[in-house]
């Protein structure tokens, strides 16, 4: 019973954080405003504008790209029994830097669709050749290897392409893989919440098998499961959901590396547990994160991935130090 308590509360808490999220930003906008908007109709037509058109999409697709990453994270870390698995140590983030830089090049005058749509197919591309890689080694164990090799090898392409490629898109190119959600709008959200919808129902209704392989192998197959199909099926929801969100928010490291863990330490190791857990607390990390990204300086906006990623680092080596003692 306080384990859905807990929930209720972080439920809350991540509601809350985006309506107080709605103040933060250049235009000054009062809680009294918020309210006139959200309960009438906004004081002025700007107001309206910055509400509705800019604000709330942002926060909405923070909301769903915070949880899409934690869960991304947490369903890594139980299928391959390694706590230190991340969606963007497969390569995600390099194939669809690729992808973009390919879409910027030779598709500049088209990119509301192209980008995205172009990143999506990288970041899933890079997902292939790693899963491809570990079947051919038998040894899924070995995907997280796989997955840096792989981002290394994508990298190093996006980069000699950047290199000979026109200034203007080779900054654009590179202001998106820092990740941000300066430019993301309704309809990204709408993709972005369909994709986890789906991976959230599918991975609900097979918690209990996604459990069992926490035995191990052999304990989860003498229980009826099918390891390598549930594994496999698993990681192709987490790239999916993944390349989604790194198609139109850029690349945001750690969030599925730092939350799951977090989350165990308050909600439970157990998939339903960990999975609604993960699910909101992202959310309202992504949340503020994004709150310090557009309000910190006065006249810029720091890339989120720059601050998600700075403090993954930490987190990274808090985890490091504690297993040291530990053992």
């Amino acid at each position: 019973m306080n384990k859905v308590i807990l929930l209720v509360t972080l439920f809350v808490l991540m509601l809350i954080s985006g309506f107080i999220a709605l103040s933060f930003g250049p235009a000054n906008i009062t809680s009294a405003q918020l309210m006139s908007c959200f309960i009438d109709t906004c004081h002025n037509k700007v107001t309206d504008v910055v509400v509705w058109q800019v604000r709330t999409p942002r926060i909405l697709v923070a909301m769903a790209a915070g949880m899409g990453l934690a869960i991304a994270g947490a369903i890594l870390q139980n299928t391959t029994r390694n706590p230190l698995a991340d969606p963007y140590l497969f390569g995600i983030v390099s194939g669809a830097g690729l992808g973009a830089t390919i879409a910027n090049i030779t598709l500049a005058d088209n990119l509301t669709v192209a980008l995205p749509l172009a990143a999506f197919l990288g970041a899933l591309f890079s997902v292939v050749i790693v899963l491809f890689i570990a079947k051919l080694l038998q040894r899924m164990e070995q995907l997280l290897l796989a997955g840096v090799a792989v981002s290394f090898m994508l990298a190093s392409i996006t980069q000699f392409i950047l290199y000979f490629g026109e200034p203007y898109a080779t900054n654009r190119v590179i202001f998106w893989m820092m990740g941000s959600l300066s430019r993301v709008e309704m309809s990204n959200f709408y993709v972005i919440s369909s994709i986890l919808l789906i991976a959230l129902f599918t991975i609900l209704i097979l918690h209990r098998q996604i459990d069992a392989l926490l035995l191990g192998d052999e304990s989860a197959a003498s229980l009826g499961v099918n390891v390598d199909k549930l594994r496999l099926l698993m990681l192709g929801i987490c790239a999916a959901l993944t390349a989604t969100i790194v198609a139109y928010c850029g690349g945001i490291g750690f969030v599925g590396l730092m939350i799951p863990h977090i989350v165990r330490q308050i909600v439970g190791v157990t998939t339903l547990k960990l999975i609604l857990g993960s699910a909101l607390i992202g959310a309202i990390f992504l949340i503020w994160v994004d709150v310090v990204a557009r309000s910190a300086l006065a006249n810029a906006e720091i890339p989120i991935g720059i601050i998600t990623s700075a403090l993954g680092s930490i987190f990274f080596l808090f985890i490091m130090y504690r297993t040291r003692i530990a053992t």
